[in-house]
């Protein structure tokens, strides 16, 4: 079987591997025909930052948590990278109940068993059964676990009966391509805080986080948001924001001057998306918001000691989220969400490409990659 792995900056390659097998009565094999680029594959894609990472860390300058997620010296390749997908069912184990060879299925990103403590709480992420350091998921490499990446012809998934979320009658499999990962990310940090603030106001920060920006701008304008600004350097995704009725505007640099980074963020929001990964637009987003508001940072702050105006948040009394998304928890609710709306979040997708060309495309400089290639024709049902 191939596997997309990535070997170093720049460079993506298809490895040969031995099929994969059931371990477990519990578990499935899935075969991905459809995989997203999360936003966070960029930085090492794009960015030769394995061996700065791993003098960052000695220094005490970049946060030691990152060795714990991506290795010792991280990013470094090869590893099978990928963590996106829609997949069918190819092979179920005998404890398996919920879901039948056939089925196309949502794979979350992180390993969860659903019955443990944390699981039931909804911190599916951070499941305390399958967690033995700081993250167990798809396509990190092997710090985080033996999972392998989403980018190839077979997948193991353990607590196949929670971990496997069916997509919906009617639901086309690229439109759903980033539900288990960014897509869901962008709608833990926009609906459930729209949810407690009927009609209040939406400010996103774009730009570091791309993909996650932009489905934020158009969950919250679905939702009954009464403004939605977003704020992003690139002319593109401004107008895929303006497609889905969010305002834009350039995002402030923040070499400007205070004054003019005020001027930016005048207005004061209910709910603050800070996608632009930077500590800068960490603290811009907190300060723009209102009394009560809530922040949810949805990007990489690798420095050790980020900066936070804890006096600001404390005089607003501000809410700010900094955390790991629990994709597995909110799927049920944003799958059937899609298939009620007809969210159309393949707007989102600036380049989609045969599967076969992963290495080339994976790498693209653009917002979001999907690969595609058939499904196959199996005979679908449950168990």
């Amino acid at each position: 079987m191939r596997e997309l792995r990535f070997e170093r900056s720049g460079r993506l390659a298809w490895h040969e591997r031995d099929p994969l097998s059931l371990q477990d009565g519990g578990d499935a094999i899935v075969r991905p025909f459809v995989a997203g680029r999360c936003d966070g594959d960029t930085l090492p894609i794009h960015r030769p930052v394995s061996r700065a990472l791993q003098a960052g860390i000695a220094l005490g300058i970049v946060d030691p948590v990152v060795a714990c997620i991506c290795g010792s010296v991280p990013f470094k390749g090869p590893f099978a990278i990928g963590h996106e997908c829609v997949a069918q069912v190819t092979a179920v184990g005998a404890e398996v109940r919920n879901v039948g060879v056939g089925q196309t299925v949502v794979l979350p990103w992180a390993i969860s068993c659903g019955v443990c403590s944390r699981c039931r709480r909804g911190l599916t992420s951070k499941c305390a059964t399958t967690t033995d350091r700081t993250l167990a998921a798809f396509g990190f490499g092997p710090a985080s676990g033996p999972w392998g990446g989403v980018i190839a012809d077979q997948v193991r998934v353990p607590f196949a009966d929670h971990m496997l979320v069916p997509v919906p009658d009617g639901v086309p499999a690229p439109r759903v391509a980033a539900a288990g990962d960014n897509l869901a990310d962008a709608w833990r940090a926009v609906v459930p805080p729209l949810a407690d603030r009927e009609g209040g106001s939406v400010l996103i920060l774009g730009g570091g986080a791309k993909s996650i920006g932009l489905y934020a701008a158009g969950l919250a304008a679905a939702h009954g948001a009464s403004v939605v600004d977003y704020l992003d350097d690139n002319p593109r995704r401004r107008s895929v924001a303006e497609s889905f009725g969010a305002r834009t505007r350039p995002l402030t640099a923040p070499r400007l001057s205070s004054s003019r980074r005020t001027a930016a963020t005048r207005r004061r929001y209910d709910v603050v998306v800070e996608a632009t990964s930077r500590a800068a637009g960490l603290r811009q987003a907190v300060h723009a918001l209102a009394p009560g508001g809530v922040c949810t940072a949805v990007g990489y702050y690798l420095a050790a000691g980020t900066r936070v105006p804890l006096m600001r948040m404390y005089a607003t009394d501000a809410t700010l989220r900094v955390g790991v998304s629990h994709v597995r928890a909110v799927l049920p609710a944003l799958l059937d969400f899609v298939q009620r709306t007809g969210f159309p979040a393949e707007r989102v997708t600036t380049l989609t490409a045969d599967w076969n060309d992963a290495p080339r495309a994976y790498a693209a400089r653009t917002t979001k990659v999907v690969l595609r290639r058939d499904p196959l024709t199996l005979d679908s049902g449950t168990n």
